[in-house]
């Protein structure tokens, strides 16, 4: 792309300018969890019953009598595109890390409940057969994905490989998981019901962009004048760090049940960035004292995009991929426990009585109780 032809990078570049306005999205969502909710009582002709808490959360949970049943479904989204234009211009295969993404995005949300991921299920659609044709991106998505199961102790069940011309676009590759996990003990749940003032906030920390903001950092290429070869760091291209694959951070999760510890509440920092900490209804304020290293791939989105923090940590996870509301007590135990299984943690904040809303005072930002409406 020449000079003339590139955007102007001198004005901020929006997630709703990427192609993702979740002023749309949301009320769709809203509107389907309204339409869900009243199907709940179908459960009860087979002796169930839903835990409405779990309404509005990352993962829905079911009581089956002695334990609790968790599911969820999440799609990859975009990075697949990052991980195909790498691909011609560096002749890597990248499919390992994107399968890892994709299986990420379903357990992390899974965990937020307090269950232990049993079961994954694949659902690969492509634009046509030949997408399957590439042995090597065939491969290593394979391997890739056992990998990550065995990282965090679940089958792999099946899936549906689709080969779908005129839905998806050809040469491309729609890449969804669905995963099932148990509560045992049912005091393992994690819904909220115990969070409180007076609670710590851990995050641990992300390895990148993770699978959320990727609309944003492809429409950045367009700024770049060496594209996704672009470096962020020395001997880091913009491609490659986008594609450092999501933390698991399921066994973070199971470390700390064997060690007694049961968060409060968990939030999976994903779409909508730090407004995930307002996740929960609870009238509460969460003030953050302490923040994590932003990785070098965010600091750059950032700064080419030219967004301030209020953006760029509304929309970003911006190095705290995930969040466990924990008693004060526990809270370094945490970190401890973190650092056991390779991912660095911090005790960010605190809990406190107060009207709904998010201090992250090192940066002067603030959001209030309409940052986020997701139920």
């Amino acid at each position: 792309m020449t000079d003339a032809a590139r955007p102007d990078s001198t004005h901020t570049l929006s997630y709703e300018q990427a192609g993702v306005n979740y002023e749309l999205i949301d009320p769709l969502k809203v509107a389907a969890q309204r339409a869900a909710a009243a199907t709940a009582g179908n459960l009860a002709a087979h002796g169930f019953a839903e835990i409405a808490a779990s309404r509005g959360e990352s993962a829905y949970v079911v009581d089956v009598g002695p334990f609790y049943l968790a599911s969820i479904v999440e799609c990859l989204g975009s990075k697949a595109l990052v991980a195909d234009e790498m691909k011609a211009l560096t002749g890597r295969s990248y499919y390992a890390a994107i399968a890892q993404d994709t299986i990420a995005m379903a357990i992390n949300d899974l965990i937020t409940v307090g269950a232990t991921p049993l079961v994954v299920q694949a659902y690969w659609a492509a634009g046509g057969s030949d997408w399957f044709s590439d042995a090597q991106r065939a491969q290593a998505l394979v391997q890739g994905w056992k990998q990550a199961c065995d990282t965090c102790g679940v089958a792999w069940g099946g899936g549906e490989t689709p080969a779908l011309a005129g839905i998806v676009e050809g040469g491309r590759i729609d890449l969804a998981a669905s995963c099932t996990g148990i509560v045992n003990p049912k005091q393992r749940l994690s819904v909220g019901d115990r969070l409180a003032a007076g609670d710590a906030i851990v995050l641990l920390a992300s390895s990148g962009i993770h699978a959320n903001g990727l609309s944003l950092a492809r429409k950045l290429v367009e700024r770049l004048a060496q594209g996704y070869l672009t470096e962020v760091a020395t001997g880091l291209s913009y491609g490659d760090a986008l594609l450092a694959p999501t933390v698991l951070y399921s066994p973070v999760t199971e470390a700390l049940f064997r060690a007694g510890i049961v968060p409060h509440y968990c939030a999976n920092i994903t779409g909508h960035g730090w407004r995930k900490l307002l996740r929960h209804p609870a009238t509460l304020t969460y003030r953050i004292h302490s923040v994590p290293a932003v990785p070098p791939v965010l600091k750059f989105i950032q700064q080419h995009a030219r967004q301030d923090d209020h953006e760029a940590y509304g929309t970003l996870n911006m190095g705290a991929g995930f969040a466990l509301f924990v008693g004060a007590d526990e809270a370094q135990r945490c970190v401890e426990i973190a650092a056991a299984q390779g991912v660095e943690a911090i005790v960010a904040g605190r809990v406190e009585a107060g009207p709904k809303r998010l201090i992250v005072e090192p940066l002067s930002l603030e959001w209030g109780d309409d940052a986020l409406q997701l139920r």
